[in-house]
Parts: C-alpha cells; sequence; structure tokens
C-alpha cells in the first residue's frame, strides 16, 4: 500500500532544505577564505566586504520582500529569488576580483532574504496557527545543518575540487530546488482547513503603504523588532566573531576546543528552537513568557562570562556555550508573536519587517563591539578587561529589551482560551 505525503508537509520539506542553503550561504566565507586570500591576494579589508555584502543585501530586502509575499505570493517570489542566488552562487564562482566576488556575495543576500519570510507565510497559509511556533522552530532548527555544512564538510569539498567548482555545484543544487519549489508548491491550499486562510491581497501601492503605517504604528512591532535585533545580534556576534579569541587568549582554550565549544552553541540552537516552540504552543501556551525567560538565561551566561576565570575546565564551558545557544532559540518566537499582532492577510510584511532588524542587529553588533573595545582599551582590546567590557554591554541591552518586553501583548494564551470556550 502506498503512502502518499499530504502536500503541506512536502511543501514544509522543500522550503526547508531552501533555508539550509540561506544557512550555508551565509556562513561559507570563513572556512574558504585562505583560499580566496590565496587566489585573489585579498586583503582584510575586502575579505571582510565580502563576507558582509550577504548580509547588507539581506537586510535591505527584507522589507520589499514582505510586500511581495504579501500580494503576488511565496510562490513566485521566492522561486524569482531563489533563481537569483544561482546566478549569485555562479558570479562568486567565475569571479576573479574582489568587486566581483562583491557582487557574487550581494546576489546571494537578494536570492536567499526570502528563504525564512517565505517558508513561515507558508506555514501561515498551510497550517494551523496553534502550529505555527512549532514549526517555525523546525525549520530555524533543520537550517542550522546549513551551518554545519559550512564548516568541516566544505572545506573537504574545497579540498576535493577547489572552492570555485564548489560553488557551481552549489549553484546547480540551487537551481534543481528552484525548479521544484516552483512545480510542486502552491500559495494556499484548495480546501480550507479548521484555520482562517487569507484571501490573496491585490498589488495596489496606496493598500500597501497603508500596510506599512499601520505596522508602523504598533507600538509592539518596535518592542519586538529591539528584541530580535539585540537578541540574534549579540548571538550572532558572540557565536561567529567574539567567542573564538576570548575563548583562546584569554580563557587559554586550544583551537579545536574553541570550535568544539562553538559548535555546541549550534546544537544548543538545534535542540533549544523546537523545543521553545512546543512550549510555547502547547504547554505554557504564550509567547512573553518563553521568550523573556530565554533572555533571562542569555543575560545570565553573559555575566557568566564576563567573570569567568582562567582555567574554567572545559565541562562547565560546554554547558555554558550550549545554553547559551538553547535560551537564545526562544527568540525565534518573535516572529510567532508578531505575526499574530497584526491581521493574517500582512504576516508576511510584519515578519520581513522584524527580520530587517534581526540581521542588522548582526552587522551592528559584529562591528560594534570591536569598536567599542578598541575604544575602551586601545592597548589591550582582545584582553580580558575589553571582552569583560563587551559582554557586561551585551548584558545590559537584553535587560533593556526584557524590561521593555513586558509591556507588548499577549496573544497565544488568550486565543487559545477563545478557541476552547
Amino acid at each position: 500500500m502506498r503512502i502518499i505525503m499530504p502536500r503541506r508537509w512536502i511543501i514544509f520539506f522543500i522550503t526547508c532544505l531552501l533555508f539550509v542553503l540561506s544557512q550555508f550561504y551565509r556562513s561559507s566565507v570563513a572556512v574558504i577564505s585562505p583560499n580566496l586570500i590565496d587566489d585573489l591576494a585579498l586583503d582584510t579589508k575586502e575579505l571582510s566586504l565580502i563576507s558582509a555584502a550577504f548580509f547588507y543585501a539581506f537586510a535591505v530586502m527584507q522589507i520589499p520582500i514582505g510586500l511581495y509575499l504579501d500580494s503576488i505570493g511565496p510562490r513566485i517570489t521566492m522561486t524569482v529569488l531563489t533563481l537569483v542566488a544561482v546566478a549569485g552562487s555562479l558570479v562568486f564562482a567565475l569571479g576573479h576580483s574582489a568587486s566581483s566576488l562583491v557582487i557574487g556575495r550581494a546576489l546571494l543576500g537578494i536570492g536567499m532574504s526570502c528563504n525564512l519570510m517565505g517558508t513561515l507565510k507558508l506555514i501561515t497559509l498551510w497550517f494551523g496557527p496553534l502550529r505555527f511556533a512549532t514549526l517555525a522552530a523546525f525549520v530555524v532548527s533543520i537550517g542550522t545543518a546549513g551551518n554545519i555544512g559550512a564548516s568541516t564538510p566544505l572545506v573537504l569539498m574545497v579540498q576535493a575540487i577547489g572552492w570555485r567548482t564548489a560553488f557551481i555545484v552549489f549553484a546547480g543544487i540551487n537551481l534543481a530546488l528552484a525548479i521544484l519549489f516552483f512545480a510542486v508548491v502552491r500559495d494556499r491550499p484548495k480546501q480550507p482547513g479548521d484555520w482562517a486562510v487569507p484571501k490573496e491581497v491585490p498589488m495596489d501601492l496606496g493598500e500597501t503603504l497603508k500596510s506599512v503605517r499601520a505596522l508602523f504604528a504598533e507600538r509592539d512591532y518596535w518592542i519586538i523588532s529591539f528584541g530580535t535585533f539585540c537578541r540574534y545580534g549579540i548571538f550572532a556576534a558572540v557565536q561567529a566573531l567574539w567567542a573564538g579569541p576570548y575563548l583562546m587568549q584569554v580563557l587559554g582554550i586550544s583551537p579545536v576546543m574553541t570550535g568544539n565549544l562553538l559548535f555546541l552553541m549550534s546544537i544548543g540552537l538545534i535542540v533549544g528552537s523546537p523545543v521553545c516552540g512546543w512550549l510555547s504552543d502547547a504547554r505554557i501556551q504564550s509567547r512573553k513568557v518563553v521568550i523573556i525567560s530565554g533572555l533571562i538565561g542569555m543575560i545570565i551566561i553573559l555575566l557568566m562570562l564576563a567573570f569567568l576565570p582562567v582555567g574554567t575546565g572545559f565541562a562547565f564551558l560546554a554547558v555554558l556555550f550550549f545554553m547559551f545557544g538553547f535560551t537564545s532559540s526562544a527568540g525565534q518566537i518573535m516572529y510567532a508573536h508578531i505575526k499574530e499582532r497584526m491581521p493574517i492577510e500582512r504576516a508576511g510584511t510584519a515578519m520581513t519587517g522584524i527580520n530587517f532588524f534581526t540581521m542588522g542587529g548582526v552587522a551592528v553588533f559584529l562591528q560594534g563591539l570591536g569598536n567599542l573595545m578598541q575604544y575602551l582599551y586601545p592597548e589591550a582590546s582582545l584582553g580580558p578587561a575589553a571582552f569583560k567590557g563587551s559582554f557586561l554591554f551585551c548584558a545590559s541591552c537584553l535587560v533593556i529589551t526584557v524590561a521593555l518586553y513586558g509591556f507588548t501583548v499577549e496573544t497565544l494564551g488568550r486565543r487559545a482560551r477563545q478557541s476552547h470556550g
């Protein structure tokens, strides 16, 4: 007897693969940077610009893709942008100058900019609201496989076939996913489920601007935006850059052990995302409680990092870095929170508006913490005092975030009580 998988789960699986690819491209420059430097004689300024081009393009694209998701729909929007990413991967693979690699990375940022938000929009349309946070958390958890793939597996691939050929291969994978996505995915189910499926929104500039004004008029939009700006910006800055020199130069941890601790941060995020989504959806039935609890957990860990003594045992550090990823994962529920604070027809605009601040936070904290440490301690910018100051600054930002988040409106508990009333 043949088992036929419902279309909505096939759609969910394909979009998860696209998000894995997005996470891969996002992190891929780190491990191939020696190859780029050797092949193109890059300096650190050019290399940093190549890496940052993805994030700048990604962030800028968030507002327009939200409007397109709500008007044109995710099927056409995501297909077209995925094809842009194919072009970006090819330009990057064939580039022979820093400027051509910047263009390739910018095209990749544009092409990947819709993969998370488009997936969340499709979950909104194909699944009930009480499953949203759980499924959104699973998407983020699965997507972390892209970060893992951009580490040792990419190194081995590059050693076997070269970095240029590797990115040509990924362009082919990208193209195959674009074709599969367009063939299988539909914007909305033909038969409505137990929840209200929003109607299609016509492309009208006046209505679009009205939607944006309504979004900007919501106090919760700005509070949640600030929350995700600080939460993910701090997490990504620590994981992608500042944890390494802190562990090796301040605590005296070996490079291999440092890599293992950074890996545990990703594992914590993978484990924590579905757990926090499940707690929010099914057990606690609250967005605010889970989000604020995660932020408080991050504050505690940052304070501990600020005062850790040299010689701290690896086992303790392993728990600490795993829990940093785990507690940070609660912040993914902010997407569900803002979605429920806006009319369902404008869910894409709301979530992509939030995602702009999420990606912007990465750039600001990556560069901002370095500038802060250099300004406060110009003679020892990578010393213990500099890192202590940066961790305390991050903890202070999250304390402000918690205080502000208490003023947001809870949504899920009220909705669940109404549905069972």
